[in-house]
């Protein structure tokens, strides 16, 4: 019988028999096909199995989701699923907005967003911000993110204190203001993208309407009582109650309240108009009046009369010239309009028929640089503010809007809708700090001012001292504990490393406190060298100085280290920066823990507020400094080093020395509290904190030797002539004949 053979498997043949037979030329595509097909449904199911292992906090975004699809799309974001439903989607910020934050890296947050368009979460995945690393608990960011739960993303949201029309307030967190702004901003802004991407909001747009112009030609006799009918006049009226109710709630309750049965009194009752409408301005001003204010108003300038009575000044009496009126502004749409001097004018006589007496009154010009527009809506804004301690103050803000009688305008047809570009978020961030930064650069100002004219200035003793003793104080208070704006070694390991990776200037000039003292200091170290910054602008230097001076008037004796010791540890703040340097090489996060090193962060930018040891060391410092001065900066500080390089460099020496100096005279040399002066009597400029005395002992005929001799030799030379005169007039009048007097 022939043997019957089973016809053999698939599954049973050689890997090599595969290849023939039937399973010829088309087997091992399909293969292939069907392998890559199984890795990419395992691919996917694994990547979306991946986010919530990856990310645990992904359930609590979206508590009811059944399940989670892939991070895919443009902008990338995953699906949120409920059964078949999509209720959301979850996405990492750094894959949509990654703003560089003020460690010149963004902060990653994995954000859920509703079918609604609202937050449902938010948590932070990674960021690499020196002062949460250190200094701030991570907490603190956690309530902040908290605060974006449930708010819809097309809304406006403002980070810190101060009312503005059309935002909703979220609380910063003190001393990381840059970091908020931006976490902020990549919210939002990663958070948009997703929505109108997938379809749960409409793209913004805005039709161009041009701006109203005034009828010129329109003009009819009218007294105070027409003008405040018809809204061409408009009255903010508050009382004592009114504002008291205002601060209920806040640090400054209970603070300058009216006492009882007062509730009712007037804190202010103002009137304010807009004057280029003829019918307006010329009834308010007279003909005479109106035809000036016109002349003075430049080609889109438009002006604003303020008038009004009660206890509260609008000007305010911190008023000064060249300052800003602080307690006014204009507000048009999302633009805030202050007022310089230069924007101010005085208004004495009024002409209206029936208008009241007012005890402060004014005109105000708005420029046409803020694109003022005379037909939409705008308000007046008037800020009250109390003082809650030395430094602290609150505020409230209280609005009237103002729109202009139809009649008095001519409004242009509207242009086709384009869509919204985003402003630079930096862009905003100075806008909404016009006054810190005008008295910021004003104060520079001052500083180059005094640098220039120091050869005369320093021939006055008493008042170089108070003014730089003035200058320290507001290094101290405004620059430092108001501002926040301490420099330091972090700032130049951000920035190295910024020009080593991606380097954007949008990252430094978010916080325009920083970016405008870098600035200066980069043009200081080239015209003076490191002392401008060490010397006048460092908080806490000024801090160190201002305690060593007030022990010093308590005669507290000062315990300097000899020259020879001097000399050789005041190098160890050269070898603190090269050690963070090279760890910030390898890692800025490590870098910027080890730089804690510098009190700076404890003693200014946190105002002491941290956990005791951090504490006990800057006060430690500051003690130390009562009994030499500025003892931390001689010897330990990175921040210092690091300007002291490029100080060899500077464009001009204008510390003047003498050929005595140091050979034979060591006066100088002595009374350096630096001791940046050796026994040569040559500035060490990579030391020298620019104070100045040097350079006032330089002309001081009573204490530079030099000085002393010739004055002394000019003292005897005249001595010498008035006795010489005396003694010949004595000769004349004994040879005189006093019979022939008689």
């Amino acid at each position: 019988m022939p043997r019957i053979q089973a016809r053999p498997t698939a599954a049973s043949l050689p890997v090599a028999s595969l290849w023939d037979g039937r399973f010829r030329g088309w087997h091992p595509l399909l293969l292939i096909a069907c392998l890559l097909l199984f890795c990419a449904l395992s691919a996917g199911a694994a990547s979306a199995q991946q986010l919530v292992q990856r990310y645990p906090d992904a359930r609590s975004l979206f508590p009811a989701a059944d399940r989670f699809g892939d991070i895919e799309g443009d902008p990338p974001a995953a699906p949120v699923f409920r059964g078949d439903e999509i209720i959301g989607y979850v996405f990492r910020t750094g894959d949509i907005a990654p703003i560089p934050a003020y460690s010149g890296k963004p902060v990653n947050m994995l954000v859920g967003l509703d079918m609604d368009g609202r937050i449902t979460g938010v948590t932070v995945l990674e960021h690499h911000e020196p002062i949460l690393l250190v200094g701030i608990p991570e907490s603190s960011l956690d309530d902040f993110v908290a605060q974006y739960v449930g708010k819809p993303v097309v809304e406006h949201i403002k980070v810190g204190a101060g009312r503005r029309e059309g935002y909703t307030n979220v609380d910063a967190i003190t001393g990381a203001t840059v970091t908020v702004l931006v976490m902020n901003e990549t919210l939002l802004r990663a958070a948009r993208k997703v929505a109108v991407s997938r379809g749960i909001i409409e793209p913004p747009k805005r039709a161009v309407v041009p701006p109203a112009t005034v009828r010129m030609d329109v003009f009819d006799v009218q007294d105070w009582k027409f003008l405040t009918g018809n809204g061409a006049i408009r009255r903010m009226y508050l009382t004592r109650g009114d504002v008291d109710r205002a601060f209920k709630g806040t640090p400054a309750e209970g603070i300058e309240e009216a006492p009882p049965g007062a509730q009712g009194e007037t804190f202010i009752d103002l009137y304010y108009a807009y004057l280029n409408a003829p019918t307006i301005g010329r009834n308010l001003l007279g003909e005479s009046q109106y035809n000036w204010l016109m002349a003075e108003l430049k080609a889109g300038d438009h002006a604003i009369a303020i008038m009004a009575n009660g206890i509260y000044s609008f000007k305010g009496s911190g008023y000064v010239r060249g300052g800003i009126f602080d307690r006014i502004q204009v507000m048009q749409g999302e633009r805030e309009i202050p007022f310089r001097d230069l924007d101010y004018h005085r208004l004495s006589d009024v002409y209206a028929a029936g208008m009241p007496e007012f005890s402060e009154m004014g005109i105000f010009i708005v420029r046409a640089v803020h694109e003022f527009d005379p037909g939409s809506i705008w308000s007046l804004n008037l800020l009250v503010k109390r003082q809650t301690g030395p430094l602290e103050s609150a505020f409230s803000s209280f609005d009237s809007s103002y729109e202009i009688p139809e009649s008095y305008i001519e409004r242009p047809a509207p242009l086709p809708e384009v869509a919204v570009e985003e402003e630079p978020m930096w862009m905003a961030v100075w806008r909404e700090r016009t006054f810190q930064i005008a008295v910021l650069v004003a104060g520079l100002s001052l500083l180059v001012v005094i640098l220039a004219l120091q050869d005369w200035l320093v021939k006055f003793p008493r008042l170089i001292v108070n003014l730089r003793r003035a200058f320290l104080v507001y290094t101290l208070f405004f620059i430092g504990w108001y501002l926040l704006g301490q420099l330091s070694i972090v700032n130049v390991f951000t920035f190295t490393s910024a020009v080593m990776q991606d380097f954007r200037w949008d990252t430094f000039m978010i916080d325009p406190t920083m970016f405008i003292l870098w600035t200066f200091v980069a043009g200081s170290l080239l015209f003076w060298g490191r002392g401008v910054y060490c010397g006048w602008l460092c908080p806490f230097g000024a801090l160190q100085k201002l305690v060593n001076e007030i022990a010093r008037a308590f005669r507290v004796p000062q315990l300097n280290l000899p020259q020879v010791l001097h000399d050789r540890l005041w190098g160890i703040k050269y070898l603190i920066l090269l050690v963070l340097f090279g760890v910030s090489l390898q890692s800025l996060a490590t870098a910027e823990r080890y730089a804690e090193i510098e009190p700076f962060k404890t003693a200014i930018t946190l105002r002491f507020d941290r956990e005791l040891p951090f504490v006990a060391y800057a006060l430690g410092l500051v003690v130390i400094s009562v009994f030499n001065c500025k003892f931390y900066c001689k010897y330990i500080c990175p921040l210092g080093a690091a300007l002291g390089v490029p100080a060899r460099l500077r464009m001009v020496d204008w510390l003047r020395r003498r050929r005595e100096c140091g050979r034979p005279c060591q006066t100088c040399a002595k009374e350096c509290e630096i001791q940046a002066i050796d026994e040569a009597g040559a500035i060490n400029p990579n030391e020298c904190h620019y104070c100045l005395d040097c350079q006032v002992t330089y002309w001081d005929r009573y204490k530079c030797p030099p000085l002393v001799e010739k004055r002394k030799k000019r003292e005897r030379a005249v001595a010498r002539s008035v006795k010489a005169t005396a003694n010949k007039t004595a000769t004349e009048l004994d040879n005189i004949d006093v019979e022939e007097v008689v």
